[in-house]
């Protein structure tokens, strides 16, 4: 007999390294929240996004993702504008990161999760799935974008 292990018979075993939270705040308020987190908690912010959409000289500059650390843990706090999509309940995204994006989800939605939209990728944040549970909460499945030497960002620029 298999063993069982997350939740599932080993070959349909997903492996999952990170687990990151999501906190949304109405914009412009990230910017204060983070500092909120570094005065109330100590959390060291080890890196900040900005809305590439957003033109620092016509608009106020949104954080799309500022990661927080805390002990041992990451969090990310970012601006939910007027233009973002809009999060359902609790304000919160739950961010899964493995390299079986298909697999996740095909196992979140066999165990009653609904697929929100298709997988994407783009060359930041790689590709993301998200399903949503039943309780409500958005849960993001990603992995990391494949990452480009310098020499190959070249190479690829001379052969367009």
């Amino acid at each position: 007999m298999a063993e069982v292990q997350n939740g599932g018979e080993e070959k349909n075993v997903v492996v999952f390294s990170a687990f990151k939270p999501q906190l949304f705040v109405q914009a412009p308020k990230a910017t204060d929240a983070v500092q909120f987190y570094k005065t109330a908690f100590g959390a060291e912010e080890v890196n900040r996004t900005m809305n590439p959409k957003r033109k620092a000289d016509q608009e106020l500059p949104l954080i799309l993702s500022a990661d927080l650390k805390l002990g041992d843990s990451v969090f990310s706090v970012s601006d939910l504008s007027d233009d973002a999509e809009k999060i359902d309940g609790s304000g919160c995204v739950f961010t899964l990161a493995t390299d079986d994006i298909d697999g996740a989800i095909s196992k979140a939605v066999s165990a009653g999760a609904v697929a929100e939209g298709e997988v994407t990728e783009d060359e930041v944040a790689g590709r993301v799935g998200k399903v949503k549970d039943p309780y409500g909460y958005v849960w993001v499945i990603s992995s990391p974008a494949a990452k480009t030497t310098p020499a190959a960002e070249v190479e690829a620029q001379t052969t367009v």
